[in-house]
């Protein structure tokens, strides 16, 4: 059987674990660890690792990785799952996307030992975590006020990860280049395969996007023989070749015409924008067919801002 080691403790066939690895400290000198959890089934088979949190202001992801960790009849049939429900315990502290000096760990990899903080963790997950791992799920959110209907992102060029997207069988499949310093570009590099899940939006609890993170993972575990049939039924998936933002033309009131996971026809009207007098209303009209992918829930807008994602077909 392969050997799992992770911060130099061994996982041994059939054993459940928990390790913390030391990052750093916090100017109060209290120690901030990352936390990590292993189930490890007593027949080899593949290792997939399901994180949360990249970006600590992204709750969904942690309270679903954490909902899975708390199912009481998960039991693996083989294989390895590693379970990272926070990965920016700083982002996370602070209601922030970064950390404290404004870095993105999600454009910080490979990392470095000595740089900064993101670095640092990018630089804990690249080599303890990455080469450990066959596939994994990486569970995010859309931004503040601006709110994803469950997807999943996979580069196409990925022919792997394409397929384990469609068996983790939520609404939709974005095909999403690979972006450079990412955690999934660099598990790419060394032939890894990480698909994005979004769904929610930052900072608020969206129950149906956790549902389909949980549910979408036991999907594709079941697809790798990881588990028995969980006896979810996968959604409609529908497979998008592209993706585009339509923008307000002017600033005003938001009215959006259309709800997430909504198919529109190009030319239709998707929302309105007016002034608070009632004196100007601009129509916001789809320049293509596709579904509705993401929606900004903010009413109040400027031009310019992104309105509603439609994703192409």
């Amino acid at each position: 059987m392969k050997e799992i080691v992770i911060n130099g403790v061994k996982i041994r066939p059939g054993q459940s674990i928990q390790i913390d690895i030391a990052i750093a400290r916090l100017p109060t000198h209290t120690l901030i660890d990352l936390p990590i959890f292993i189930i490890r089934a007593k027949e080899d088979g593949p290792t997939v690792l399901i994180s949360g949190g990249v970006h600590g202001d992204e709750i969904n992801g942690i309270v679903a990785v954490k909902k899975f960790l708390e199912e009481p009849d998960l039991e693996l049939i083989k294989g390895t799952v590693i379970f990272i429900p926070l990965v920016n315990v700083y982002g996370f502290l602070s209601s922030s996307r970064t950390f404290p000096d404004g870095r993105d760990l999600n454009r910080s990899f490979p990392g470095s030992k000595k740089g900064s903080l993101a670095s640092q963790i990018a630089f804990i997950l690249t080599n303890e975590i990455i080469p450990l791992i066959d596939y994994g799920i990486d569970i995010h959110t859309g931004g503040r006020m601006l709110s994803n209907y469950p997807q999943i992102r996979v580069d196409y060029k990925d022919k792997v990860g394409l397929e384990l997207s469609k068996a983790f069988g939520t609404h939709f499949v974005l095909n999403s280049a690979h972006i450079d310093k990412s955690f999934r570009k660099e598990a790419y590099k060394r032939r890894k395969s990480i698909m994005v899940y979004e769904g929610g939006e930052s900072m608020r609890l969206d129950p149906y996007a956790v549902e389909e993170a949980v549910s979408g993972s036991k999907r594709l575990l079941f697809h790798l023989g990881m588990i028995a049939d969980p006896g979810i039924a996968s959604k409609p998936t529908i497979i998008l070749s592209d993706s585009s933002w339509t923008r307000a033309k002017v600033s005003g009131i938001f009215t959006s015409s259309v709800e997430l996971g909504n198919e529109v026809k190009k030319g239709q009207i998707l929302a309105k924008i007016s002034d608070p007098f009632g004196r100007v209303r601009v129509p916001i009209k789809a320049s293509f067919n596709g579904y509705v992918i993401g929606l900004n829930n903010n009413p109040v807008v400027n031009a310019g801002d992104a309105l509603v994602h439609i994703g192409r077909c």
